[in-house]
């Protein structure tokens, strides 16, 4: 496997999400989250789940317009169907950046109108959208314009701060749906701006899965994609009774053998050991130390790969503790897998 760095051509007909397998994918997604769903990362989580839908972590519009294209875009051929979110509030940089993105190859742009934190804040995107809809869906109706051929969608919160107004809420989502959007992912919880960090906001706004259920009942017409709080299978199981699917956050990071579980259950195959689908990933890890990749930065997502089980301490520990020194390459991965395939030793007890 190699990196992407170049654009590619699409050719999928408009809203090619809706009549190719990639509609699957809807079912299952991992959410984008800022410094964790890099390309390495999401390789991994390809192979864990072969037809999850990835998302990459934030990049604003004017980064991926005037920045490093080849560092904020990097993708590789396997991570399809893979969405790139864009955070931004200008119409017409959003449409910009949103052709970059389809002329690199992701099959969706998402749009942020979720993210609480002060950058965001202070520029005017992220949670902060969700007051301001006609701008929102301003910005949607230009990204549409400007790449027909690639779903433009929007990852949302329930409100802001003390707005508990489900009318406000149903506005919000109307107004957007009406400018092209036809796609929601529902972070289903309110976005605190003031009084709770970005970590707090993932945790303490109370979570009402409901507003989400209702909106793909009322609005039938629309694909709802919720998202919060979802922990394990039998939860992200039974949200599929009500919305179009579940995307998982930081379960399916610290805890990706989750999203193996789940793409067996919902998809069918065969079940494969954490073993096995860590040697799968052998090949890239090997493609991208060749190309001057240090081993830290691709062996921090595995480290959840083990937990819980016998020798996943030892494992987490010792990919921690080595990944970092100057050499370190994939032996160190088998020297740590190994940890997890010893027989356990059984001791009398007088």
């Amino acid at each position: 496997m190699t990196t992407s760095k170049q654009p590619v051509e699409s050719a999928k007909p408009a809203w090619a999400l809706q009549t190719t397998p990639h509609a699957d994918a809807l079912r299952l997604s991992v959410a984008p989250m800022m410094d964790w769903t890099d390309t390495h990362c999401r390789v991994f989580h390809r192979l864990l789940a072969p037809q999850a839908r990835l998302y990459s972590e934030m990049v604003h519009a004017n980064a991926v317009v005037l920045g490093d294209r080849a560092r904020l875009l990097a993708m590789d051929p396997c991570e399809h169907p893979v969405a790139l979110q864009l955070g931004g509030s200008e119409p017409a940089l959003l449409a910009q950046a949103a052709r970059i993105a389809a002329d690199w190859g992701y099959d969706e742009v998402n749009l942020n109108c979720g993210c609480p934190s002060d950058r965001v804040q202070a520029g005017r995107f992220g949670a902060c959208l969700m007051r301001e809809p006609a701008l929102v869906a301003d910005s949607v109706a230009a990204m549409i314009a400007a790449v027909p051929e690639v779903p433009i969608t929007v990852k949302c919160r329930l409100g802001v701060d003390d707005d508990h107004e489900w009318e406000r809420f149903a506005r919000f989502i109307d107004t957007v749906a009406q400018a092209g959007c036809r796609m929601f992912v529902v972070h289903a919880r309110n976005a605190w701006l003031q009084g709770l960090s970005p970590k707090e906001n993932r945790e303490v706004p109370p979570l009402r899965y409901d507003w989400a259920y209702r909106l793909k009942r009322e609005r039938p017409d629309l694909r709802v994609v919720v998202n919060g709080g979802i922990a394990d299978a039998d939860e992200a199981t039974a949200h599929l009774d009500h919305v179009d699917g579940a995307m998982l956050g930081r379960a399916a990071y610290h805890t990706p053998y989750l999203l193996h579980e789940l793409s067996v259950r919902w998809f069918g195959g065969v079940q494969r050991s954490r073993g096995d689908l860590l040697r799968a990933y052998r090949p890239y890890v090997e493609s991208q130390l060749a190309r001057g990749v240090f081993l830290k930065h691709i062996t921090r997502h595995l480290l959840g790969l083990f937990s819980g089980q016998p020798g996943g301490r030892a494992f987490r520990q010792t990919l921690s503790e080595g990944a970092h020194k100057p050499g370190a390459d994939w032996s160190l991965v088998e020297r740590a897998l190994s940890l997890t395939e010893r027989e356990p030793v059984l001791h009398d007890h007088p």
